[in-house]
């Protein structure tokens, strides 16, 4: 069986992150959570927040690749510095970023229906607190809001 990823997907994909209150939506490939090979497209909004995190499992390196859109990434130090940013854009001189499992990140939204396909070793596992980052508002907290602004005038 295969599954065509096309634009009446993205289409789709898009239109299910509009109408989530988180403003983004995943559409998984592999088949259950604890697949050890798990293949996505993630669909974001602008206004969609992704609390900084990392992955300290030394399997769970991330690969980002832009399908639709324009993606900012931001890698942080362990006292939330910024010390990368990037565009990351379908057609763009970038078009996807690899993440070593272990590093501070978060990836933005800068352009509506913006859609990436990411690719990560399973099985799904929650984040730790060790993995939350400390310096960063929670996801719906009032502060989310104007930190995301901070980050996405970064990428400008």
């Amino acid at each position: 069986m295969i599954r065509l990823i096309d634009q009446t997907l993205l289409d789709e994909l898009c239109a299910e992150a509009a109408a989530s209150p988180r403003r983004r939506k995943n559409r998984n490939f592999h088949p259950y959570d604890d697949h050890p090979a798990h293949r996505l497209l993630n669909a974001m909004q602008p206004d969609s927040y992704i609390p900084p995190h990392r992955h300290l499992d030394p399997d769970k390196d991330e690969t980002f690749v832009v399908l639709r859109g324009l993606l900012g990434l931001i890698l942080f130090d362990d006292a939330g510095g910024v010390v990368r940013s990037a565009r990351v854009g379908a057609g763009g001189a970038a078009i996807g970023v690899d993440i070593s499992h272990g590093t501070w990140h978060t990836a933005i939204a800068l352009e509506p229906d913006t859609v990436f396909l990411e690719a990560k070793a399973g099985p799904y596992l929650p984040l730790t607190e060790a993995e939350r980052a400390p310096w960063a508002p929670a996801e719906n907290s009032p502060e989310a809001g104007p930190y995301l602004a901070a980050l996405k005038a970064r990428l400008t």
